[in-house]
């Protein structure tokens, strides 16, 4: 099937989130993002003034994220985290769950919290993406996670923070896809640095893919235009990211 550059580029959040990044990285990320037209930038919170600032009047939107990259904040502090990026004018949050509660079975809690973020971005218009960690949790918890997600209203299940053990995998992409209705789209992330992975996601059921090797996958998407090998299909299947960002 065909695709156009401006469908891989609204499939990518560019990311720019590693720890060590300055105020001039941003500005050059926010660049970068406006230069192919992605679907967002994922900044850091503390970026979201300038991040909108440089955004405004584009087709890209802010995005941050909440609880990261653990997950193990207080609800309360993540509500207020995401309440603050919301009135810095952010449009999208990718919250961490809470993993260890996940984990110890305290499903009740789990969605309380996603709920409360939930009710916090919806009331501003903006969306929110749950982010489930899933280098650790085994398939029905991440199953259990994704019904969790729905039942509290988010928008998006996501695979990873990029910063866990391992990241973004094709399989997973696939399982979370099949654990939520089509109310709630799949993003990957963690470790996708190809086009070919991208693709492969998207074909999974990704409708969203957190990126920080924006240029490489465009320039790959610009280079396989110009000689005609531009499609849908990856030209080598991939089946894991390449671990964090």
């Amino acid at each position: 099937m065909s695709i156009t550059l401006h469908d891989i580029a609204k499939t990518l959040d560019h990311s720019t989130l590693q720890p060590f990044l300055t105020q001039d990285d941003i500005r050059k990320g926010c660049d970068i993002a406006l230069q192919y037209d992605t679907a967002t930038v994922c900044a850091r919170p503390g970026d979201m003034p300038l991040v909108v600032k440089l955004l405004q009047g584009s087709d890209v939107k802010p995005c941050t994220v909440i609880g990261f990259p653990h997950g193990a904040h207080h609800t309360a502090v993540k509500v207020f985290e995401a309440q603050r990026a919301l009135d810095d004018g952010c449009q999208e949050l990718d919250m961490v769950l809470n993993i260890g509660r996940l984990l110890q079975g305290d499903e009740a809690y789990v969605q309380d919290e996603i709920a409360q973020l939930a009710q916090a971005a919806h009331a501003r218009k903006a969306l929110l993406k749950v982010i489930l960690e899933t280098c650790y949790l085994n398939d029905e918890q991440k199953k259990l996670a994704c019904r969790l997600s729905e039942a509290a209203g988010a928008d998006f299940v996501k695979t990873s923070t990029g910063y866990g053990s391992s990241g973004a995998t094709v399989a997973d992409v696939k399982l979370m896809r099949e654990s939520v209705s089509e109310k709630v789209s799949v993003k990957a992330s963690g470790g996708i640095r190809t086009l070919d992975m991208v693709l492969s996601c998207r074909n999974a059921g990704a409708a969203r893919c957190g990126v920080s090797a924006t240029v490489k996958i465009m320039e790959e998407a610009k280079e396989r235009l110009q000689n005609g090998t531009l499609t849908s299909q990856p030209l080598k299947a991939v089946e894991n990211g390449g671990g964090a960002y």
